[in-house]
């Protein structure tokens, strides 16, 4: 018997069950093999195979007897590993490979378990596959089954979020903002992702998240969310004048309705000075912001 892919043993005592368990074991050793020559057809043929084996397994009833319900309970487990051993041959594959080749692996591991922690590394990397073999039409029924399955998927709020925005959908792309810089702000490195490049995988991600947050609150009205929303996108957007520039825009204009409101000179000057910032940044908002900036500094020389 081969049992070095999983490192589990099965207890072997007479009946069908145990004959299935020992051809599971023979096929999880043949498709470690195929892994490690990257054979994807072997690997779809016997990810293929595999799964009868292991439904059957699981479906055992539990017998009565202590000893032979030990050697269930360890049929049973060795059964399940062998399910995720077979997503995780697919998800390593898949992100090694050609964009084509991943859209077939991962959209594979998709219908086979939709729910695979495997499945949720690999939506970063899926979008962005579909999108290079021309299957972008795709990509929003994707994500929307994948939301479903897993609302804190980093790279599925990003892109839900960016595509909310740039369909006018406000509110929903707040929502889906605030849900991504929520998820972000807690969320530990994953593992077999260096630091580097987490942080800046988070940091991008942040930018647009408290951007757009900070964007859409002030447009309407919500001065404080949007003041600290857009505060914290500042230091994740230098450098990225399209957005320096609007969000410097939008700090203004917070700043100098919530300074009118608390009667704060300080306040009404600093948004003085955010939307003379924004009117150095080439672009859409720059005359409105040289205007904004005159009207705020007048305002503060008239207040105490």
């Amino acid at each position: 018997m081969k049992l070095s892919a999983l490192g589990m043993a099965i207890v072997l005592l007479a009946g069908p069950a145990v004959a299935v368990a020992d051809d599971l074991e023979d096929a999880v050793q043949s498709l470690k093999d195929a892994a490690a020559k990257k054979d994807v057809d072997a690997v779809k043929k016997l990810a293929a195979t595999i799964h009868p084996m292991t439904s059957e397994i699981v479906a055992e009833a539990a017998p009565q007897g202590a000893d032979e319900k030990k050697a269930w309970e360890e049929r049973v487990a060795y059964a399940k590993n062998a399910e995720v051993y077979v997503e995780s041959v697919f998800y390593t594959i898949a992100v090694q490979s050609e964009p084509a080749m991943m859209v077939d692996l991962i959209s594979t591991l998709e219908q086979r378990n939709p729910k695979s922690r495997y499945l949720n590394q690999a939506y970063g990397p899926y979008l962005m596959a579909l999108n290079k073999t021309g299957a972008g039409a795709k990509i929003p029924a994707v994500a929307e089954k994948g939301m479903a399955n897993f609302p804190e998927n980093e790279d599925l709020l990003l892109y839900m979020t960016d595509t909310a925005m740039a369909r006018k959908q406000t509110d929903r792309a707040l929502g889906y903002a605030n849900r991504l810089t929520a998820t972000l702000s807690k969320r530990a490195k994953p593992e077999g992702v260096s630091a580097a490049d987490w942080e800046r995988k988070r940091s991008a991600a942040l930018a647009h998240g408290y951007y757009i947050a900070g964007v859409i609150t002030a447009e309407k009205g919500q001065y404080i969310p949007a003041d600290k929303n857009l505060r914290a996108a500042l230091p994740l957007i230098q450098g990225q004048p399209t957005m320096l520039g609007p969000a410097l825009f939008y700090l203004g204009m917070a700043n100098y309705q919530l300074g009118k409101m608390t009667l704060s000179k300080a306040r009404v000057l600093e948004a003085a000075k955010f939307s003379e910032q924004s009117m150095a940044i080439p672009g859409a908002y720059q005359d409105q912001a040289r205007h904004n900036a005159l009207v705020m500094k007048d305002e503060a020389a008239r207040m105490r």
